[in-house]
């Protein structure tokens, strides 16, 4: 009899810190030293991830296809890039408590 409650507490104990922290299971914990070349030209948003939240690496996550790469920030090219497409693709907020469920915002189509 004991077994079941145990369970169930177990189950609900994780239901509550997965409501209260959205974010833990979606950190990069391993990043990219390097970039392949033309792949930033794909990017539809991205979000910065801090080392001083829920996740313990400092990234850059680029969203492409609905895919998630992580790179890191010290990459030139990076930074380079982010500098210069600040206002043109759409940043993503960074984890937080207040933050209940990630969506991928796409990047409009392309003027002609």
């Amino acid at each position: 009899r004991t077994v079941p409650f145990v369970s169930m507490l177990f189950l609900m104990l994780l239901l509550l810190f997965l409501a209260l922290f959205p974010g833990a299971f979606n950190c990069c914990t391993k990043i990219s030293d390097e970039i392949p070349k033309g792949i930033l030209r794909r990017v539809e948003g991205f979000e910065i991830q801090k080392s001083d939240g829920l996740c313990h690496l400092e990234a850059v996550i680029l969203y492409i296809e609905g895919k998630k790469f992580c790179v890191s920030p010290r990459i030139r090219k990076v930074k380079k890039w982010m500098k210069k497409k600040k206002h043109n693709i759409p940043r993503r907020k960074p984890h937080s408590r207040k933050q209940r469920r990630t969506k991928i915002i796409k990047k409009k189509g392309k003027k002609q």
